[in-house]
């Protein structure tokens, strides 16, 4: 789903946040998402998840929330702490379990967000019964995509190069990527280099092997290393910058794969708001208000 919920405790622009929501959409779709074989849509769309969000957040200690990594890297970096920011694992919590999920692919850095979420459903089961499962994380072996600056690649760093971007604003970026001193005619180590880390994710094993070889041969340049970089990026991201700006041109496309993938989603968790407001005590989902009069 689009997470536009969480995307509120940094964008407080209506225009913007639509004109994002609008984007990662486009970014999926052009780059192969199939509404066929996936439920994909806006976060929004399913407002029980905020109600659940409540709900966890009465089980749950503060101190686990005062333990999130995110909250403080984030708080380090000068990001307003605001209540929203604060409580952004519970509604986490609440993604994962409303559709009762048992298991969650993540990357490393996700791992705590999925124990507290487990602590979070154990909380719940352990005071109303054994409603959610405990999900487990499923942790895939990936490549760590570096950033221009060689820290882990990140919006939040500002240092990432944006696959949808083209001609110079994408070579200043890429030309832009961090490398070390060592004089052109030197060999240098392409296993400590970022350039060559994020060459590894648009080339072949051969052109890979290539490209090492110039590396440990010296007299070879990073800045020709980064124009090979660049080449490759085009190369296999030309045809997705084609599919986003046709879709780009249909917009209502867009809109209904958002909207039907939201009513999917949004029985889902009803079906799981049923089985927590029996549990807690809640009553019965309430019925849709009729739209209000417009008599005077």
């Amino acid at each position: 789903f689009i997470a536009n919920y969480h995307a509120m405790t940094t964008v407080q622009d209506r225009a913007l946040l639509e004109e994002q929501t609008l984007g990662v959409a486009l970014d999926y779709l052009a780059l192969g998402l199939d509404p066929k074989k996936a439920i994909f849509f806006r976060q929004s769309e399913v407002p029980e998840v905020a109600e659940l969000a409540w709900v966890l957040s009465c089980v749950t200690a503060k101190g686990l929330l005062d333990r999130a990594t995110s909250y403080k890297d984030k708080v380090q970096r000068g990001i307003s702490a605001s209540v929203g920011l604060y409580t952004y694992p519970m509604l986490m919590a609440a993604d994962i379990l409303i559709y009762r999920s048992h298991v969650v692919p993540v990357g490393e850095d996700q791992i705590q967000h999925i124990e507290m979420t487990r602590d979070m459903a154990q909380a719940f089961n352990k005071a109303y019964g054994e409603v959610f499962p405990v999900p487990k994380p499923r942790l895939d072996a990936g490549a760590k995509v570096p950033g221009l600056d060689g820290q882990k690649m990140s919006k939040s760093y500002g240092n990432t190069i944006e696959i949808f971007q083209e001609g110079k604003a994408l070579r200043k970026r890429v030309m832009s990527i961090v490398t070390d001193s060592t004089p052109l005619e030197d060999p240098k180590d392409p296993g400590g280099c970022s350039v060559f880390a994020l060459y590894q994710l648009v080339s072949s094993e051969g052109e890979q092997e290539a490209l090492a070889q110039k590396y440990r041969g010296g007299g070879f340049g990073y800045g020709e290393a980064k124009l090979m970089l660049l080449e490759k990026i085009n190369e296999m991201f030309g045809p997705f910058r084609e599919e986003r700006r046709r879709l780009e041109k249909d917009p209502g496309y867009v809109d209904s794969v958002l909207a039907q993938g939201g009513a999917r989603a949004r029985a889902e968790a009803q079906m799981t708001m049923k089985l927590v407001r029996e549990a807690c005590g809640l009553g019965k989902m309430p019925v849709p208000a009729a739209e209000p009069s417009t008599a005077r």
